[in-house]
């Protein structure tokens, strides 16, 4: 079937946003915080603070308080061109220039790190810079791996799970001495931290709020991450050992221990599973919450499933599906590039603001604070303008302003205004992807793909750094590869269809036929989008999608 009226009908009696939805909402959006907070804690427990050489007869700690202007570090430190210290190398009593055997750090604003504890400096660095990747790589694994899983066993088992295991696994890495050991406990932090949590809690809104609210709700996870990143600078400044810092960024899965007897599973996966009984149960609950006092007839919504399944091929779907049918794959791998452009674009044009410098938790902290402004602006169009248009016009905006900043001088004005307009755009239509995906995709592959979004996204994330060093060859090189990426992104965009005010589909059939026909050039041109019959059938007439094919 192309619409499931009886579910549709069901959910339509919760209403748009009431305060059963409220607070389920409240406790899935939970998820986006912690996530956040994962995400850039190594930016405070693995700071790599600023530091020189340790002189033999001058210092007497890795925290030397002798001035690094002193005459003393000058005469035995060389500098660089622009006038600092070297950070690596010192003279020995040759006056050759060494590479460092031991380092001073600056304490102003880090008095402990991984980074600090481990040398990750210098010929070392490169350990420090391993330990994100893993990380990324972790919640690489746990977007693909956990959201196909939640299609399966059920959003809230995964959710549950997940928080559960970020809690221990939070905690217990700032205890851990070894390298080795540490970079495993990142990598499942992130598939548990990162990814699990967060997938699922998303997904339980976008299947549980009606059409008009899921454009706030969604953006409203990614501001809540973002205020995640800010939690992250603000325990920063004020806690200075990294192991205790670790432990309160780990304490934050408490939030959820409550979470397996207050959240309630997706009405909308049960329906699918063929658990109408449950389905029903839920949404009597709701209803009860929000003081309606409309009846639901149990028995008449379980025998519809139940006539519904018995005229429909029973079948277990899963990622692989997203490829099947050639309609469902090309929507899937369109979405997946434009994940994977909003992801490289945004920290590509992060890397072409240079070097910042000043008060590190301020900069982090506004860093976060910067994306809000986006937020609100895509919560007011976007119901008014829909996905399609917004998504591919920030990102054909973001590539533009990528290009145009790799031919203006690097730390002028002009160049920092750009990329911080481009920031902000691709901030918005970062999140706008995540409503954009949720809607695009069948209920019985939702997670999945979602899961596969996110996967492309921290594959662009972790290619980031790589694609820069082409910068070896010509400065102007990963900008403008960054923004023609976006706008080949941008300009495909253009070709999914819309689903401003539309309802969900719900199973492959529904996926494969939802918006065909229907892109910006068709719209511009004053063609309506093909439509399967089913959405003008009586609901209390529907017939499978087999057999109206057959007709």
């Amino acid at each position: 079937m192309a619409v499931d009226f009886v579910l549709e009908d069901l959910m339509g009696k919760l209403g748009e946003f009431g305060r059963y939805q409220a607070f389920q909402f409240f406790l899935q959006v939970l998820s986006a915080l912690t996530a956040g907070l994962h995400m850039l804690s190594l930016v405070t427990v693995q700071a790599v603070p600023e530091h020189r050489c340790f002189i033999e007869g001058v210092d007497n700690s890795s925290f030397s308080y002798v001035p690094w202007n002193s005459s003393d570090i000058l005469a035995a430190i060389p500098l660089k061109d622009n006038g600092e210290l070297d950070s690596c190398h010192m003279y020995d009593s040759q006056n050759n220039t060494v590479s460092c055997d031991s380092y001073v750090y600056d304490q102003t604003y880090y008095e402990t790190s991984r980074a600090i504890d481990w040398n990750f400096v210098c010929e070392r660095r490169w350990m420090g810079s391993i330990v994100q990747t893993v990380f990324m790589l972790g919640v690489f694994t746990g977007a693909v791996t956990l959201g196909g899983l939640a299609d399966k066993v059920g959003r809230k088992t995964v959710f549950c799970w997940s928080a559960l295991l970020q809690l221990i696994i939070g905690v217990s890495v700032a205890f851990i001495p070894e390298y080795f050991s540490f970079m495993v406990a990142r990598f499942l932090l992130g598939i548990f931290g990162s990814a699990g949590a967060y997938i699922c809690g998303f997904v339980l809104t976008m299947e549980l709020v009606g059409p008009s609210k899921r454009t706030a709700c969604g953006i409203a996870f990614q501001a809540v991450f973002a205020a995640g990143i800010m939690l992250v600078a603000g325990w920063g400044a004020l806690i200075k050992d990294r192991q205790f810092l670790q432990v309160v960024y780990g304490l934050h899965g408490v939030l959820f221990l409550a979470h397996w007897w207050l959240l309630d599973e997706s009405p909308r996966w049960l329906w699918m599973q063929g658990r109408a009984g449950e389905a029903v149960d839920i949404v009597a609950k709701g209803l009860r919450m929000n003081g309606s006092g409309i009846p639901v007839d149990k028995e008449y919504y379980v025998q519809k499933s139940k006539a519904q399944q018995a005229t429909e091929e029973k079948s277990s779907a899963g990622l692989s599906d997203l490829f099947k049918t050639p309609n469902l794959r090309i929507k899937t791998l369109n979405v997946c590039l434009c994940w994977f452009a909003n992801s490289l674009v945004y920290y590509g044009l992060s890397l072409s603001a240079g070097k910042l410098y000043g008060n590190p938790f301020l900069i982090l902290f506004i860093m976060g604070l910067v994306e809000f402004p986006s937020y609100f602006t895509i919560v007011m169009v976007l119901d008014r303008l829909g996905r399609r248009p917004i998504t591919s016009t920030l990102m054909i905006g973001g590539g533009i302003c990528c290009i145009v900043a790799a031919y203006i001088a690097q730390g002028s004005t002009t160049s920092t205004a750009i990329v911080m307009v481009g920031k902000l755009l691709i901030a918005g239509s970062f999140a706008v992807i995540y409503n954009y995906s949720a809607e695009l995709f069948p209920t019985v592959v939702r997670n999945s793909a979602m899961g596969l979004g996110s996967m492309c996204a921290r594959l662009s994330g972790a290619l980031t750094p790589l694609i820069t060093l082409l910068d070896s060859f010509d400065p102007k090189i990963p900008a403008v590869l960054f923004g023609v990426i976006a706008l080949i992104s941008g300009v495909w965009v253009m070709f999914l269809p819309e689903t401003m005010n539309k309802p969900m589909p719900e199973s492959i059939e529904d996926g494969e036929n939802f918006g065909r026909g229907d892109t910006w050039f068709s719209q511009c041109a004053g063609r309506k989008p093909n439509r399967d019959r089913i959405y003008q059938d009586d609901p209390e007439q529907m017939v499978p999608l087999k057999t109206i094919e057959k007709k």
